[in-house]
């Protein structure tokens, strides 16, 4: 598999890579800057670049903010399975293609749990996480996934998908209008689904640097007492909630760069 380049200036660059059935492509977009590179990871319905771009920048370093298949600017295949685990094989994927291993992985949400099944899976290709919110148990009633895992997916990809859009805030919608209402419903199904291993016991049983990234704003974290015991070190965002990295990026860059 190549990589292929499709634009680049001033130290920005779009890239693109078959990794799915059909040739599907995933891309990303790569920032220069001083190694050892920073992949990040967004949450459902999101883009890396849209809600990662301002942090990767300020932290100086390269980054490569990757869509994940069916969202932002990846391709949509219809034959994907779009679990947590067919996103971290794909990026697996990505890294070896890149000739990348050991790298820091920052994600938020959903990305969270991709990020953690990738570390897993593909143990050699994760140094450390840095995880803002992500999944750990099974979603919460009134959580999006949870919604969305309700419905049949013919249902939702006929009729739900855009009610959820007009109920969800702004920056959420602008970005998971680009998502693939498929890609949505599965990949919802697959993080708030019953699961043999949850995502909080994969991420306490790894044994590489790990970061919980808590929103001063969001609801109390129900697994600190385990995630501290595990090894992991729970930091709080000021001022920002789920979306702390919009809410309060110099917090978050100050919090990548200890």
């Amino acid at each position: 598999m190549t990589v292929k380049m499709l634009f680049t200036r001033r130290g920005i660059t779009v890239r693109h890579l078959e990794v799915g059935p059909d040739g599907a492509r995933m891309r990303w977009v790569e920032l220069a800057g001083a190694q050892p590179p920073t992949v990040y990871l967004h949450g459902l319905g999101s883009s890396s670049p849209a809600y990662f771009g301002q942090v990767a920048a300020a932290t100086g370093r390269r980054s490569l903010l990757v869509d994940l298949l069916g969202f932002g600017l990846s391709d949509r295949p219809a034959g994907f399975g779009y679990t947590m685990e067919d996103h971290a094989d794909t990026v697996a994927t990505l890294l070896r293609a890149v000739d990348l291993d050991g790298v820091r992985v920052v994600a938020h949400s959903m990305g969270g749990a991709v990020a953690i099944v990738l570390a897993e899976r593909h143990p050699g290709l994760v140094g450390e996480l840095v995880l803002a919110e992500p999944n750990l148990r099974p979603a919460e009633p009134r959580a999006l996934s949870a919604r969305i895992a309700r419905y049949r997916e013919e249902e939702y990809v006929q009729t739900m998908h855009g009610r959820i859009l007009s109920v969800i805030g702004t920056e959420w919608a602008a970005t998971a209008r680009q998502a693939d209402a498929a890609a949505m419903h599965r990949s919802a199904v697959s993080l708030a689904g019953e699961r043999d291993r949850w995502f909080l016991h994969s991420l306490c049983a790894l044994t590489i640097p790990r970061t919980f990234l808590l929103g001063k704003h969001s609801d109390p974290l129900p697994d600190h007492r385990a995630l501290v015991e595990a090894g992991v070190t729970v930091t709080v965002i000021p001022d920002g909630g789920h979306n702390m990295m919009l809410d309060n990026p110099k917090a978050f860059v100050e919090a990548l760069n200890r």
